[in-house]
């Protein structure tokens, strides 16, 4: 093996010539990809004139120096572009819409929180969805502004997810 399994670090070898190149290397590629963070979403060419250190989401179709290597995360250095394939879960920050992308089933998606739970303070807020609640109706004294604040409600619920229509 003459990388790591999973960043494809390179290894250094016993009686290796210029072993600093090596270990050098595997530096940037780690500079890139621990705490990762892109300039923007997903690009399909290479910006003209990157600042040394600056990292980009490779899109799908890329072209010029960037050709063939759809999904990756490219990274600018002194010595040109470096290249990580994104393993399965690998997130970055997108600095320009300040939200995080997953590499999830071959492709980044952007934006998108997954979980079961949300809490605040230690709180419970937002689980899973509930099941359907029905709309007002019936009852021996009808009051139409609590049906339309209930049904507002139940509503606005239901657009967010929150309850079964």
């Amino acid at each position: 093996m003459t990388g790591s399994p999973r960043l494809g670090l390179p290894f250094l070898s016993a009686g290796q010539a210029q072993k600093e190149l090596f270990h050098n290397e595997a530096l940037q590629l780690l500079d890139f990809a621990v705490g990762a963070a892109v300039e923007e979403l997903p690009r399909a060419a290479a910006p003209e004139t990157p600042a040394e250190g600056a990292c980009y989401l490779i899109a799908p179709g890329a072209t010029g120096e960037w050709a063939g290597r759809d999904g990756a995360l490219a990274g600018y250095s002194g010595g040109g572009w470096r290249y990580l394939a994104p393993l399965e879960g690998m997130a970055v920050y997108v600095r320009s819409e300040e939200v995080v992308a997953t590499f999830r089933s071959g492709a980044w998606e952007v934006g998108a929180l997954r979980g079961s739970a949300l809490l605040l303070g230690g709180q419970q807020v937002v689980g899973t969805r509930g099941a359907a609640i029905a709309a007002p109706a019936g009852g021996a004294t009808v009051d139409a502004e609590a049906r339309t604040a209930i049904g507002l409600i139940l509503a606005a619920m239901r657009s967010h997810g929150l309850i079964e229509s």
